[in-house]
This record gives structure tokens, sequence and C-alpha cells, in this order.
């Protein structure tokens, strides 16, 4: 398998943009590491389930040290996000280990359509309600319902191999009350510990089976180490830019980014 100059490009355009977009809007970038890392390998010319489970794997392994980047430049800003994300983390790596396990099992063309479906309901749901001012708690912020929030988001990170930031950005505002920018840094700490648990799984369920080069069961290390060598420090400039940005703004670039990236797996865009 050779990796052409053009495959290295894309790889470090991918850090670069899906670290920004990991600080700015604390959802760890996987929804753009998965796609992108995806179309890189087909080019390849990888066997598309192959492809898919190392885009996976790989983009939660990157996840873990751009999330906490991004983390760490919102904490500077922000200490009263520190316990509700680690709280949210602990049941979320359950959860990943979990969500990793099933989507080894899962035909790639469903985990493409599940993972479209559910982002083009984020997307519309943050353009439509980009106007609206931050809603009152729907429900408390109690153990019982940090560990089912947690555990869920957990398996949708670690079948949809992206953090699960993008789901819980959504709970966090319109379900326990939080203002978007600090729904942006509690989910940041979140998607840094969930992505752990995802990552274990691709790492087993791909020992001995991935015949990918340099990699560690369905993790590509060739990969990770380019991606996240550009992802991190752009996802600790990306957290500080957030901090500037209008409330209204942050939800209207957040859903017209997740658009396009629902479209595209769904197959509607090229």
């Amino acid at each position: 398998m050779m990796f052409t100059l053009e495959y290295f490009i894309g790889l470090i355009l991918i850090g670069v943009v899906a670290g920004f977009a990991s600080g700015l809007l604390g959802v760890g970038g996987g929804f753009l590491i998965v796609p992108f890392q995806y179309f890189l390998l087909e080019y390849l010319g990888l066997n598309p389930s192959l492809a898919m489970l190392i885009s996976l794997g790989t983009s939660l392994a990157i996840i873990i040290p751009t999330a906490s980047s991004g983390a760490y430049r919102h904490l500077k800003v922000m200490d009263d996000i520190l316990e509700p994300g680690i709280k949210l983390g602990l049941f979320g790596i359950v959860g990943g280990v979990i969500g990793g396990l099933i989507a080894s099992i899962l035909p790639t063309q469903i985990l493409k359509i599940i993972f479209g479906c559910l982002l083009l309901f984020v997307a519309i749901r943050n353009l439509v309600l980009a106007n609206k001012k931050d809603s009152k708690a729907r429900i408390q912020f109690n153990i019982i319902n940090i560990a089912v929030i947690g555990i869920l988001v957990g398996i949708s990170s670690g079948l949809l191999g992206i953090g699960g930031g993008i789901f819980l950005m959504v709970l966090l505002t319109s379900i326990f009350g939080f203002s978007m920018i600090k729904s942006i840094g509690i989910s940041s700490i979140f998607i840094s510990l969930t992505a752990i648990g995802g990552t274990v799984s691709y790492i087993i369920s791909g020992w001995g089976i991935n015949p990918f080069p340099f990699s560690l069961g369905y993790i590509s290390l060739v990969n990770f180490i380019v991606i996240a060598m550009f992802s991190v420090p752009l996802a600790y400039y990306g957290a500080k830019i957030a901090h500037k940005l209008p409330e209204k703004r942050l939800k209207q670039v957040f859903g017209l980014v997740v658009l396009y990236i629902s479209l595209k797996m769904l197959g509607i865009l090229p």
C-alpha cells in the first residue's frame, strides 16, 4: 500500500479543518474526520467496509488529544464546566465501548445512513433555532439523567466514530438548558473521555484482522499522527475564537457545517 503525496496533503487538511471545528463548536471534529478519511482511503483503493472501520476507529483516537486541547482552552475561561463534563464523560466511556463493538458487526451502508440522518436532524434544528434564546432546563442535571444521557451519547460516539459532541450539544442546550458556549466547553471535556472507550473497542475488534499498514487494530497510526499534529493546535485556536463569537452566529456556523456533512454522507451531495 503506497501513501501518495496527495494522501498526506489530504490528512493535513483534515487536521486543520477538523481541529478548528472541534475547538470552535465543541464537537470533537469526528463528523469531519470520519467522512474525509473514508473518501481518502477509498481513493487509495481500500475496500469500503475496511475504509469505514479504519475511519471510525482512527477518528476516535484523534479526537482524544484534539478535544482535550479545546477543553483546556475553555477551562481557562470557564471553571464550572469541569464537573459536569467529567460526570457525563465517565458514563460516555462505557457507552463508547459498547458502540465500538456494535459498529464492527454492522454493514457500512447502514452506518452511513444512520450517521447522515442524525446529522441532518441536528443541522436543521440548529439553523431553525439560531435566533432562539437559551431554553429553560426541561430535566434536572442529576446522576440518573447524567448516566442515561452519557451512555446513550457514548454509544453513538463509538458507533459513528464522532466523539458524540454534536448530539450532546443538542441535549445540553435544549434539555438541560445550558448556554451554547457552556455546552461547547462541557462537550469538549465529555468527548475527550468518551473517545477513549470507542478507541479501545476498535483496537480490540481490529486486532490481527486489519491488513492496512502501520495500524493498531482499526487505528491507522499514519493517519493518527499526521492529522493530530495539525488538529491539536487548531482546536486550541478554535476554542479561543468561540468565546469571541455571538451565540446566534455559533449556532448558524454549527448548523451549516453539519448540514453539508449529513447530505454528503447520505449521498445527496457528490
